[in-house]
Parts: structure tokens; sequence; C-alpha cells
């Protein structure tokens, strides 16, 4: 199974990229990589995660984020990468 992220998820994992390293410097490297971990563990687990916004939604195991995908054939879809700790409508707007 190929795994595709969506310029727009893209965007987002750059946020919290940007995010985390003003907080800290290496809090942002550590913040890529572990979000990449988890979009990598898709490999293997995609489809088997809570849906939310009619995507499939895997939370990271580290940071308040969301990775919210969705699944066409033997592809991945990564559309967003989102901050759960955001205002559920904007996160309804974003993923609509």
């Amino acid at each position: 199974m190929t795994i595709e992220i969506l310029d727009l998820a893209e965007e987002d994992i750059y946020r919290g990229y940007v995010f985390y390293e003003k907080k800290e410097c290496g809090v942002g490297d550590y913040f890529l990589h572990t979000i990449f971990g988890e979009i990598e563990s898709l490999h293997l687990y995609a489809g088997i995660h809570e849906t939310h916004f009619g995507k499939y939604r895997l939370l990271s195991n580290v940071f308040p984020f969301g990775i919210f995908y969705t699944i066409h054939k033997d592809a991945v879809q990564v559309q967003a990468v989102l901050d759960l700790r955001r205002d559920p409508a904007s996160l309804a707007q974003r993923l609509s």
C-alpha cells in the first residue's frame, strides 16, 4: 500500500514543526520524526482507526494531533494533520 501526503497535510505538518520549534529548539524535529513515523505505520494499520468527518483518524501517541486519511484502492491519502486542541468547528470546516 502506498502512502501519499497531500499538499495541505504537508503544510499542516510544517506549521506543527514551526509551532514546536518555537517552543524549544529540537522539539520541532521530534515532532516531525514522530508524525512521519506514525504516518509510516499506516502501511500496516490503515483502515483500523475510528472515522471522524468522513475520514479515518490516527491519533498521535506523543502530540495532540490527529492524522486524517482516506483509503483509495491500494493507496492511503493523508488529507490533514491537525492539532486536536483547536475548535471542533474549525476542524470540521478544514476537513469538509
